[in-house]
């Protein structure tokens, strides 16, 4: 067969299978009379080996060495391919994460583009310095995209650079910064999840608000409490369940009673925290710096039923609990029971 008839059947131009017969990878069997390559029915199946070792990504000194080399072991070489292509694929995946996220700034001037991408490698920078001032000025003339923000705050284990880019992702007032949040509250890292829910928190949009009231239920207590204190200064009831765990728990608990003591100025809530109060601090299992705690939450505590649960309360054989409460009574103008 002539090397047009092998260049048709096989795909590869007649150029290349010269080039192949230059490198010795194939050889044509004979020469017909009048001088012209004539390939063999092995010769052309040499051909598609080669064709099918070069569509794994082999270079053509690689074909080489696996056709002619007996002692040629596969499976090394297919590992550097395997480790290779992962490799090209990773490199690839983070060009088109970048090439997206630069489109989503809708640049109008390369300029823009040019400060986008400065802004991108700027917060991938083993600085914290530069990763802060990246966060810092994210706003000023074409925004940082919000897939990149949410990224580097998810990563980001410097506490000044993350307060920065908690506050620019706040800034960007972008919709879609919550549900790319919410991914975090579902990660397998408890620092992930922490930074996730205290993005949120500084997020004011309903989004980020739905988000935290589901995070009240969280498995992870750290969790809860960053979602209960943002709702608590929202002003949102839901949150008055954790917030009491926190105290007895003494999981950040000042910041908890601060909250409950807000939630509690209005007036319709403010007896049904007391009464929550009032329910764990008669909890069997509650021991006595926790009932303490709870004690001094209720002072805080607007309302009848919180000055009757402190007036039972000064009476308790906790003397720590029974001064406290009365004191509180005290200022408050006397027993309310009377």
């Amino acid at each position: 067969m002539l090397i047009g008839d092998v260049a048709r059947r096989s795909g590869v131009s007649a150029r290349m299978l010269r080039h192949y017969e230059s490198l010795g990878l194939v050889r044509p069997t004979g020469r017909t009379g009048s001088g012209y390559r004539e390939y063999s029915g092995e010769d052309i199946r040499r051909v598609f080996h080669i064709e099918s070792l070069r569509s794994l990504g082999l270079s053509l000194r690689e074909v080489g060495r696996a056709l002619e080399d007996p002692g040629f072991a596969p499976a090394e070489l297919v590992d550097d391919l395997i480790r290779g292509t992962r490799e090209r694929i990773a490199a690839e995946t983070e060009l088109l994460t970048r090439l997206r996220r630069i489109d989503a700034a809708e640049p109008s001037h390369w300029e823009d583009v040019l400060q986008v991408v400065a802004l991108l490698q700027a917060l991938g920078s083993k600085s914290a310095g530069v990763r802060q001032r990246a966060a810092l000025s994210s706003g000023e003339g074409v925004p940082v995209p919000v897939e990149a923000l949410v990224e580097a705050v998810l990563s980001e284990p410097d506490p000044n650079v993350a307060g920065a880019l908690r506050w620019a992702l706040a800034r960007s007032g972008d919709v879609d910064g919550p549900a790319l949040l919410a991914d975090g509250l579902g990660s397998p890292s408890a620092e992930v999840r922490e930074r996730a829910v205290r993005s949120l928190a500084e997020m004011t949009d309903d989004g980020a608000t739905t988000l935290l009231r589901g995070a009240l239920t969280h498995a992870d207590a750290v969790v809860r409490g960053h979602a209960a204190l943002a709702l608590g200064a929202r002003g949102v009831a839901d949150a008055v369940p954790t917030l009491i765990d926190m105290i007895s728990e003494e999981g950040n608990d000042v910041d908890a009673a601060d909250a409950l003591s807000a939630l509690a100025a209005d007036p319709a809530s403010a007896d049904r925290i007391a009464a929550g109060l009032v329910d764990r601090l008669a909890h069997g299992a509650v021991g006595t710096p926790a009932r303490r705690r709870l004690t001094q939450a209720l002072a805080d505590i607007p309302g009848a039923t919180a000055s009757c649960a402190l007036a039972d309360l000064s009476h308790d054989e906790d003397r720590a609990v029974a001064l406290t409460a009365a004191y509180v009574l005290r200022l408050r103008g006397g027993d309310a029971r009377e």
